[in-house]
């Protein structure tokens, strides 16, 4: 099949290409950056060099596509844009993604959504997968989607080094006592592309994820990674929260969506929606603790 995959050469359009090579299909890889050209192609596969923003440059990527692999690229450092609206941000690629389909004629879409992308209420910054699974659902209904809604990466666990270095301490605005879905990138990849071989018949919503810990679990595997005996999780309040997060730069606005996402953890209300619909098949196959061990360890020793 020829497939086309936004992403550039992230955490998830890596293996998902590397994958899809693999198994011989012919592979386009969207990047915004053509110095990554060259590894696109060591990969085997076909760089198109633009921009999420450029219907013109989707429309024609798309163009006689078999299936196309969606997702809204962002990092952390999105959150401390004081010139960014975080949400309206990505929310128009969502649109650009739908005149691109529409012009170009696709049938077959994998999106990347998250946990939380169900209900636009309380869920803070997940309210832009909200926004963007909505964009695409206005599609004509021959066009067949496959919602991949992903649990929280583990590379999330990186977001506590600094913390963990300064205080021993995770601080967190939500009890870390309810068990939560955490997901590998890499079984990601494993389950899009599995999908993306199987029948499209109908649009569907998949939860993907590779095991269920509580937050004080976690925090328990990462003490053990870095060699100390305990790593506290302290619960502080919404207001102490947001304003940590303005003090290191990050713009009030997107902190008081990080903030809100956050407290509807409380209870187990995030996940709620995932209990309810999550399939009946194993979890993924990898685990946060090998992830700790072979990549946290390592970047919090890097720290000085």
């Amino acid at each position: 099949m020829k497939i086309v995959v936004t992403g550039s050469l992230g955490n998830i359009s890596k293996p998902l290409t590397q994958e899809l090579v693999q198994k011989g299909h012919s592979v386009t890889v969207i990047s915004s950056k053509k110095d990554k050209q060259k590894d696109i192609e060591a990969l085997g596969a076909k760089a198109a060099i633009g921009t999420l923003q450029d219907v013109d440059f989707l429309t024609e990527t798309f163009t006689g596509a078999d299936v196309v692999y969606l997702m809204e690229p962002g990092d952390v450092g999105d959150f401390f844009d004081h010139n960014l609206d975080f949400v309206a941000s990505k929310t128009d690629i969502g649109i650009k993604f739908k005149k691109a389909i529409e012009q170009s004629g696709v049938k077959r879409i994998v999106h990347l959504s998250s946990n939380g992308a169900h209900t636009d209420k309380d869920n803070g910054i997940l309210v832009i997968h909200h926004n963007v699974e909505k964009i695409l659902r206005q599609l004509p209904e021959d066009v067949i989607i496959k919602f991949i809604r992903a649990a929280s990466f583990f590379q999330n666990v990186f977001y506590y080094i600094q913390t963990i270095k300064a205080q021993d301490s995770i601080f967190a605005n939500y009890e870390g006592i309810e068990p939560e879905p955490w997901v590998s990138t890499l079984d990601i990849a494993n389950v899009i592309a599995e999908e993306m071989e199987k029948p499209f018949e109908k649009r569907e919503i998949l939860y993907v994820a590779s095991e269920e810990l509580t937050g004080i679990e976690v925090a328990q595997l990462l003490a053990e990674a870095v060699g100390k005996p305990k790593i506290n999780w302290v619960v502080i309040s919404d207001e102490q929260l947001l304003e940590s997060m303005i003090s290191i730069g990050m713009k009030p606005a997107s902190a008081k969506l990080y903030v809100e996402m956050t407290a509807w953890r409380r209870n187990g209300k995030m996940f709620e929606d995932y209990h309810k619909n999550k399939p009946a098949a194993a979890l993924g196959k990898r685990k946060l603790k090998d992830f700790i061990q072979e990549n946290f360890a390592a970047a919090y020793n890097a720290l000085k």
